[in-house]
């Protein structure tokens, strides 16, 4: 498939006043832009099934109040009691607390889990597809979707959730197959920022990067030998960043599919790529940046 010409550099970020979002020159809306498919078109995987365990202060209480998580049951040490207090009388739908000793919660987590003194046992939360953020975004001037092409590590994954809700992202997107599942490690990994950013699992990355398009988001991939850097990019508006596991970067097809590829300023003769989590963290910080910079005239 043959590669289409780069668009132009676009124009600075616009200021957050909810004025309309600059396209690059000579570039216009989208033709043919659909309408959002109604909500309820749920994409389902074998990570959204069933119920799971989540584990430690930060992940247990982040569900505790996230209305959208449906909580089973709660386990708690009599050590660890008094830290979920302020939590509970906030919680829509604590469960009543079971006590239990750290050799119980070991023996039904495992040795490695730092539990805290803690577990919940959740229900996984409603699913989301790109249709679902195009409708939810259509009126918005800005908003940033990370996209990971096959990073299948949930450290690496919980780490860029993270980084993802610290900067100011509405979604990460993953492809099902080819992810981490819903479980205790990628929500301890998250720190509790898996029940603040919504995590969007599709079936085809490149089918999801089309939609995200049709409804008015430019998707940008960053690569090794990008032609730009992302700062000289100058993103601004709704915009996807797409990133690929480490070493081996971004697919074929995913890298036709994106509007244009964008490098970081690594040195030369350096380390050739970085952490996933690390590269995610610095772009994320860059778009950041510049829409904060923009903002301030």
């Amino acid at each position: 498939m043959a590669r289409k010409p780069l668009p132009p550099a676009r124009p600075s970020a616009p200021a957050l006043s909810g004025r309309e979002t600059p396209r690059p020159e000579g570039r216009g809306p989208r033709p043919g832009a659909k309408a959002a498919a109604p909500r309820g078109a749920v994409q389902k995987g074998g990570s959204r099934s069933g119920e799971l365990w989540l584990y430690g202060r930060h992940p247990v209480e982040a569900a505790l109040l996230n209305p959208d998580r449906r909580c089973r049951r709660l386990m708690v040490t009599r050590e660890a009691r008094a830290d979920l207090d302020g939590v509970l009388s906030r919680s829509p739908h604590a469960p009543t607390i079971e006590p239990a000793d750290r050799n119980a919660l070991n023996d039904l987590l495992g040795e490695q889990a730092i539990h805290q003194g803690m577990a919940l046992r959740v229900d996984p939360l409603p699913d989301l597809t790109p249709e679902d953020l195009v409708e939810r975004y259509a009126e918005a001037t800005e908003a940033v979707v990370l996209v990971l092409d096959q990073v299948t590590d949930p450290h690496n994954v919980g780490a860029v959730l993270r980084s993802a809700a610290a900067f100011g992202a509405v979604a990460v997107m993953v492809q099902d197959r080819h992810s981490p599942e819903e479980t205790g490690v990628l929500a301890k990994s998250a720190s509790g920022a898996l029940e603040r950013m919504p995590l969007v699992r599709v079936a085809n990355l490149a089918r999801a990067l089309e939609t995200l398009k049709e409804g008015g988001f430019w998707s940008a991939g960053l690569a090794a030998d990008g032609p730009t850097t992302l700062a000289g990019a100058k993103l601004s508006g709704k915009v996807a960043l797409v990133l690929g596991s480490e070493g081996a970067g971004l697919r074929r097809l995913t890298r036709e599919t994106c509007d244009l590829l964008v490098r970081l300023p690594m040195m030369p003769d350096s380390m050739e790529s970085l952490n996933v989590s690390n590269a995610a963290a610095i772009a994320l910080y860059e778009v950041r940046r510049a829409a904060l910079e923009a903002a301030q005239g």
